[in-house]
């Protein structure tokens, strides 16, 4: 047997391959390689005449074609994660209470976040004071004054 008479086999075991290798690693491109790889060996045993050439540009056009249909159906169709700010340092920081280390007067000063400090801009507040982020321009964070939780009136 040769290539000719292969081929189709061979490019169907690589499309499983590649479809295994997909469900092993993150991302989603090698699904449409693995198409591709499957028309291929699809077209090879349907016209083995095709040639080990004509199923290598077969295989990069349709890998292609699958590869760019698969991106566009992707951006119109992205799909939604359980932590949007996963990778948004700026918006995981909206919200949490901070102290502030360097007063903030005249409208900056330094507050700690975390583990680092971080430039601010917010109301005046002596260094200690607590305060919460509303929003992070650029590298410096602006925050707003902590409300003191007052006990119900009894």
């Amino acid at each position: 047997m040769n290539w000719t008479e292969q081929g189709g086999f061979i490019w169907l075991i690589l499309a499983a391959i590649l479809a295994i290798a997909e469900l092993m690693l993150p991302g989603v491109y090698l699904t449409f390689v693995a198409m591709g790889a499957a028309i291929t060996g699809v077209l090879a045993l349907l016209f083995p005449e095709l040639g080990l050439v004509g199923q290598l540009v077969s295989f990069a056009a349709w890998s292609t074609v699958f590869v760019l249909v698969g991106k566009r159906w992707y951006g119109a169709n992205p799909v939604p994660s359980s932590d949007p700010d996963l990778n948004n340092r700026a918006a995981r920081m909206i919200g949490q209470t901070v102290t502030v280390v360097e007063a903030i007067e005249g409208g900056t000063g330094r507050v700690r976040v975390g583990d680092g400090e971080w430039p601010a801009e917010g109301p005046d507040l002596a260094a200690g004071a607590k305060a919460r982020i509303a929003g992070v321009r650029g590298g410096v964070v602006v925050v707003e004054t902590v409300k003191a939780i007052e006990p119900p009136a009894v």
